[in-house]
């Protein structure tokens, strides 16, 4: 009952919020709203509007509901093709102007983590904190030995808030999936739990700091992407000690052609960069909101990425790698029939979809778009096109690529923010093919078996053991397999005999029937059991003795 009050409670302020706000003010006036949501919607319109723009609004709608629907607006904040000017501006002030908790209660936390003093920690600690985001803040600091850092804190009380949100969103991720009759194709509860265990990795920054090392180990000595190093002595679960960088924010369009950054470049290397995580390392920051991105300064026509909060990470099974690949250089080379084919033998579509009528409806969807320039295709678009079309198969939204697809949204954006001809396909296209070369060409077979062999070489002297722990596994199979036949060939005969006592029980149950109603035909008189006629009782005798014996 108490949590049941809690979710009642929590959703109260979350409708509070919203009406404060008027956000019914950013419904566009086309859309088709159902009669009973206009019947909530009807005293909400009576309410005074605030000063505030609605995008404005909005934002501060955002900021206040906290930490996960901050989350969300990030997200949004990266598709400046999908909103007008007003909401994307609003929603990119979400990625660090978060306000920001108090720098003592920031200082208290990294003293009571580390055990130690700030006086004694740093050489100098800044209290206005550089960045402000949803889960944490920055402040700049310097070392005893001189090295420039930025330390990062974990915002206090944070987790009981997203442990109620996250209980919210998982409760109505049911009702979605209960409710909605096509609820069930976008696995909501999956996606919940999966992004509950991503946002709780985000509070322990001991992970962040463990991933940030390893993909600065992935990226080591290249030109493409540069990772800071870690401080490991001062770092926590609750604070992380960061070398601090220079560079220019990437979604500060100005200040980037200002220092004559090839904008060209720099928007397919983004994409480069984000397949070769996927594809080569498997390792791929799943953040890359504008506030995490930035650009070095220092050779702008040969731009470097810097990548920050490596909180989120992601990966895929080798499977999965192996479809989506597949899938994309399909989708290339507009071949739907393989594209088609994919989806089912993936398990993405029932097994029993039709390939020819499928892959009609993905030319359907396909052509229009590619008749346009690449340059204006959007993969997401594209994606949720697809999505819609192929109701009828049962489309199933993977929850395993939910992350890789939130990423690739945000290089997306990014891209065609800092250079709106972006052509990811013709960028991505060739990454592709020398990857599937690698994988499954004669080079790549060999470079696989190289790789397992020595596993394979240690593990040979126990094959003989398992040889014949097979062997003997098979004989106990078709033993058990024996012994289902005899058990299912008894049980058929039960099962026959059992139909026949049925059968005899109906005759003599008839039968009987039959004799007492002789016993009261019209024009016959009884008063006492011995009255009944003995023809009667005969048959009457007969059926029982042939309903008892056959039984």
């Amino acid at each position: 009952m108490g949590k049941f009050i809690l979710r009642l409670i929590r959703l109260l302020k979350i409708l509070v919020v919203l009406t404060k706000y008027r956000l019914d003010r950013l419904l566009p006036d086309s859309l088709a709203i159902p009669l009973w949501l206009n019947f909530f919607l009807w005293p909400v319109k009576l309410l005074p509007k605030p000063a505030d723009e609605p995008a404005t609004c909005l934002r501060l709608a955002l900021e206040e509901l906290g930490p996960v629907f901050i989350k969300f607006g990030q997200l949004l904040s990266t598709r400046r093709d999908l909103f007008p000017e007003d909401i994307f501006n609003e929603l990119a002030k979400l990625q660090d102007q978060v306000p920001p908790f108090e720098s003592e209660l920031a200082k208290q936390i990294v003293e009571s983590s580390l055990g130690k003093s700030i006086a004694t920690l740093f050489e100098t600690f800044e209290s206005i904190p550089l960045a402000s985001a949803s889960v944490a803040q920055v402040h700049a600091a310097t070392l005893a030995n001189g090295d420039d850092v930025v330390v990062k804190v974990i915002r206090p009380g944070i987790q009981t808030t997203i442990y109620k949100d996250i209980d919210l969103l998982l409760l109505i991720a049911t009702w979605i999936e209960k409710l909605w009759e096509d609820g069930w194709r976008l696995h909501p509860v999956q996606i919940v739990k999966d992004y509950e265990r991503t946002i709780f990795d985000e509070l322990d920054l001991s992970l962040e700091a463990a991933n940030t090392t390893q993909l600065r180990h992935n990226w080591e000595g290249s030109d493409k992407l540069y990772v800071p190093k870690i401080y490991w002595d001062y770092t926590h679960s609750d604070v992380l000690v960061m070398e601090r960088i220079f560079g220019i924010s990437i979604d500060d369009v100005e200040a980037l052609r200002q220092n004559n950054t090839n904008m060209k470049k720099l928007a397919h290397l983004g994409v480069e960069i984000f397949f070769t995580q996927v594809f080569e390392h498997n390792f791929f920051h799943a953040d890359m909101h504008p506030g995490n991105v930035f650009v070095s300064q220092e050779n702008p026509d040969n731009p470097q990425y810097i990548a920050l909060d490596c909180a989120i990470i992601g990966s895929l099974s080798e499977e999965d790698m192996h479809y989506l690949a597949s899938n994309l250089l399909a989708f290339f080379h507009r071949d739907y029939h393989q594209v088609a084919r994919l989806h089912v033998d993936s398990g993405w579509v029932s097994p029993d979809t039709d390939i020819r009528e499928f892959e009609a409806v993905i030319r359907s969807v396909c052509e229009p778009i590619f008749e346009k320039p690449l340059s204006e295709i959007s993969f997401g678009k594209l994606v949720l096109k697809l999505f819609q079309t192929a109701h009828r198969f049962h489309m199933e939204v993977q929850p395993q690529l939910v992350l890789l697809q939130k990423t690739l949204l945000h290089i997306e954006g990014i891209g065609r923010q800092i250079y709106p001809n972006l052509d990811l396909w013709i960028t991505a296209k060739p990454l592709m093919e020398k990857w599937m070369r690698q994988r499954a060409g004669p080079l790549g077979v060999i470079k696989q078996i190289a790789q397992k062999s020595p596993e394979w070489f240690m593990r040979l002297p126990e094959i003989p053991q398992l040889i014949y722990e097979a062997m003997t596994e098979l004989k106990q199979l078709g033993k058990y397999n024996r012994q289902q036949a005899s058990t299912v060939t008894q049980l058929q005969s039960e099962i026959q005999k059992t139909n026949q006592r049925a059968k005899y029980a109906r005759w003599g149950g008839t039968t009987l029937l039959l004799a007492f109603l002789l016993a009261f035909l019209p024009g016959t008189e009884i008063n006492q059991w011995h009255e009944i006629p003995p023809g009667s009782w005969i048959l009457g005798g007969i059926g029982s003795f042939w309903l008892f014996l056959k039984n």
